[in-house]
This record gives structure tokens, C-alpha cells and sequence, in this order.
């Protein structure tokens, strides 16, 4: 597994990406969105930490609109959820991800 995925909050924030409409989302649509899941706090400097390591890792792609940072994930970051979303589905429905 990738260091990306190790991180719940990073992988949270790709499968977010993964499902939003039309495969983008603003920065504060995402924490917000993170927030209410976790019913917490974030503190933003780990949040946009977060955002800045997946676009660093080459798994999100970062676009400006007007005032607003928006967020994507790229083809390699797609391919990586469509991945892990198959092992959790996997470790679910029959022997535990051991094949």
C-alpha cells in the first residue's frame, strides 16, 4: 500500500473527490464536508497539509477559480481509490482481503 492510503484523512479526501459532482470540489467544500463526517474540528493547517501532500504525491491536481483553490483527483488518484475501494470490498464480502 502507498503511503497516501495510510492516511484515513487523505483517503478520506479522495474518496470525496471520487464522488463529488462533476469530480471537483473547492478546498472549503472539502473540510467542511470532512468536518461534518468526523463531527470535528480541523484544524486547517493539517487539513490543507493534507491537500498539499496529495498534490505533491501527483494524486490531486489543484486549480485556481476566481478566489477559490479547486481540487481534483488525477488519473493515478482515481486509479488508487478504484483500487482500495476494491480491497475494503473485498475484506467485506468474503476472506477477509487474504487473496
Amino acid at each position: 500500500m502507498t503511503k497516501w492510503l495510510r492516511s484515513g484523512r487523505r483517503r478520506d479526501i479522495c474518496f470525496l473527490l471520487a464522488g463529488a459532482d462533476e469530480g471537483e470540489l473547492r478546498s472549503q467544500q472539502l473540510k467542511s464536508r470532512l468536518e461534518s463526517h468526523y463531527d470535528a474540528h480541523l484544524e486547517p493547517k493539517a487539513f490543507y497539509g493534507s491537500l498539499s501532500a496529495l498534490v505533491d504525491a501527483g494524486f490531486v491536481e489543484k486549480r485556481t477559480d476566481g478566489i477559490h483553490d479547486v481540487y481534483a483527483l488525477t488519473d493515478g488518484g482515481e486509479r488508487r481509490v478504484r483500487d482500495h475501494y476494491e480491497w475494503v470490498r473485498g475484506c467485506l464480502e468474503d476472506d477477509g482481503g487474504q487473496a
